[in-house]
């Protein structure tokens, strides 16, 4: 097996340069057991990452990897114009779970398409182009999920199939909100959509999609009812509300299956995708019936829901609900959070910390309470170094990322205290050594 190193030398050669890697001395990931992972020279790292929220369960849960060799066994692949079964049975259980009146669910390979799918869905069903999104979102890396992508970092480019105005959203640790209480923050938020739809728009908007906690936004949680105050305003006008569930979903959050539910919405249209999967390929969108039904033309997908992702994921849901991992996300969350809240009071460096369940954004700013994008670098090596595997994200790049998958027990939460409460240290005192 080759080493960290010379399969950084290969992935030089032939991959392209804006394709994004972590740490100043890249690692390759090439097993895993529970929440315990191990690089190619053989280092062994506590996982709180979940390869971007994706295994949600953890590494080689046993009930999952059987489903998915019995399944391999019988058949890997058909397409959407034949009936399969653990495709039919995964819709019926999501359908049975989804926030979503009269649902119909659509299969998709990643949660990038869909949030195609579920764009459009919902321009063919207003027959409009128009799109409000939020500041400070992500949806994907699809020519449309950048249209409606609010940072410009991830936005590439400037074209679009789509008219798109952007509205302010959760975030609030920097811009002109910041500061505001929960109530005076969501008045102004509201104020602002209904000032974007009636300033910017020529009125027939199809839909606005959001995300409940916006992911590589750095976890920026917005006050609960927020999106359901948001969601009146567009039924004034008739606009489509589509939540982004990608990375809040299944439980992630602790206090709700869906993130969408701590704002009493129930949207027209639900996206979901990482979690479901717990690294298998599968995403889809979950819509009201007419909507869903409402396309002009055929269509199916090659491999959106093919028979070795849905059975893969059919068990990998079956598992979370036997063992109640919601409740351990709640539980396992608050102690991290409280833990995390801990580390911030005894290092300024820490700004905010703040997030869901096993959803925790932790910002990291300067003295003058600015965006801080080197102490974050830091703090992400450090934690590498001593073994433990973190995100990164925010507009400015200064927010790590904690969502370990559901399973993390409270030992290794304590573990992964420890090394963080280091690792904030040592950066604090390398960033601000000359200040």
């Amino acid at each position: 097996m080759s080493s960290n190193r010379e399969l950084l030398r290969r992935h030089r050669q032939v991959m392209p340069s804006w394709l994004s890697l972590y740490y100043e001395e890249p690692i390759a990931l090439v097993r895993g057991e529970g929440r315990t992972v191990w690089d190619a020279d053989g280092k062994a790292y506590l996982d709180l990452f979940g390869g971007i929220l994706t295994t949600m369960t953890g590494y080689g849960i046993p009930e999952i990897t059987r489903a998915i060799h019995e399944q391999a066994d019988r058949l890997l692949h058909c397409s959407t114009l034949y009936l399969i079964e653990p495709q039919i049975e995964l819709a019926e259980r999501i359908c049975s779970l989804a926030p979503v009146d009269d649902p119909r669910v659509f299969f998709t390979t990643s949660g990038t398409e869909a949030t195609d799918a579920a764009l459009l869905l919902a321009t063919c069903y207003r027959r409009s182009n128009q799109v409000l999104a939020m500041r400070h979102s992500y949806h994907g890396r699809s020519f449309s999920a950048v249209a409606v992508t609010g940072q410009r970092p991830w936005s590439p480019s400037a074209l679009s199939p789509l008219q798109v105005s952007y509205v302010y959203g959760p975030y609030r640790a920097q811009g002109p909100f910041a500061g505001y209480d929960d109530d005076a923050f969501a008045a102004a938020c509201v104020k602002d959509l209904r000032n974007t739809i009636e300033t910017t728009t020529a009125g027939d908007v199809a839909c606005m999609i959001a995300e409940p906690i916006q992911g590589v936004g750095g976890f920026a949680t917005p006050p609960d009812g927020l999106l359901g105050e948001m969601k009146a305003v567009l039924d004034d006008y008739g606009i489509l509300f589509v939540a982004d569930e990608v990375q809040t979903g299944w439980g992630r959050t602790g206090e709700h299956f869906w993130g969408i539910e701590a704002h009493g919405v129930r949207p027209d249209i639900l996206t979901f995708a990482k979690g479901l999967g717990n690294g298998l390929s599968i995403g889809g969108v979950v819509a009201r019936a007419e909507i869903m039904d409402s396309l002009p033309a055929n269509s199916i997908s090659t491999f959106g829901g093919n028979p070795l992702s849905t059975a893969g994921a059919l068990a990998n849901l079956d598992y979370l609900l036997e063992h109640d991992l919601q409740a351990n996300a709640l539980k396992t969350g608050h102690m991290l959070m409280s833990g995390l809240r801990d580390i911030a009071a005894d290092h300024p460096v820490i700004g905010d910390v703040r997030g869901k369940g096993l959803m925790i954004g932790v910002e990291l700013v300067g003295p003058g309470g600015e965006p801080d994008a080197a102490a974050a670098a830091a703090v992400l090596e450090a934690c590498k170094r001593d073994g433990l595997l973190v995100g990164r994200g925010g507009l400015y790049g200064n927010t790590l990322r904690i969502a370990p998958p559901l399973t993390i027990t409270e030992p290794e939460a304590e573990r992964a205290l420890a090394i963080l409460r280091s690792a904030v240290a040592e950066a604090e005192r390398a960033t601000r050594a000359d200040v």
